[in-house]
């Protein structure tokens, strides 16, 4: 073992496994065996400090099952992958059509497609803490909830040159 991987796995291969299996299969019960039971996860947004948040199996299962409710045929495609010791670096494409309520939005019916990386850390075959970025105004733009960057730049430059 090094750094805590087992020598026979890839880690690469637990990623894979997590993002096919558990997110496009829609198999939760996969979080049993990929996801430590005191699995940390720091989501970062800007602006906010990365605090671990606890994340074992049974919230793992609870957050796919939300997304999957007010996203039915979301996806996830693996864009690039890379790993060193016990890290595995992942660039994901998500893709999706709101059709349920989410965070309070309802239903749109308006597809989304962003990008997020992810940082896992993988010991004795197991997801013990993960980093997260996901390209959250992306997907609140898409839905239409918030302008798209262009027009919010311009609204702010408007607003400073009429002060």
């Amino acid at each position: 073992i090094v750094s805590g991987v087992s020598a026979m796995d890839d880690p690469k291969q637990l990623i894979s496994r997590f993002v096919e299996e558990l997110w496009n299969e829609r198999r939760l019960d996969v979080a049993d065996a990929i996801f430590a039971k005191d699995c940390v996860t720091h989501q970062l947004r800007s602006g906010m400090p990365a605090d671990a948040v606890p994340r074992g199996p049974q919230v793992i299962k609870e957050h796919v099952a939300g997304w999957i409710a007010s996203f039915p045929d979301l996806r996830f495609s693996i864009e690039q992958m890379l790993s060193e010791g016990d890290r595995v670096v992942t660039q994901l494409l998500m893709e999706g059509t709101h059709q349920g309520a989410w965070l309070g939005i309802p239903a749109s019916g308006k597809k989304m497609q962003i990008r997020m990386f992810t940082v896992h850390r993988v010991v004795q075959d197991k997801i013990v803490e993960d980093w997260v970025l996901v390209e959250s105004l992306g997907v609140f733009q898409q839905l239409g909830v918030v302008p798209n960057t262009a027009d919010l730049v311009g609204n702010f430059l408007r607003q400073q040159s009429n002060c």
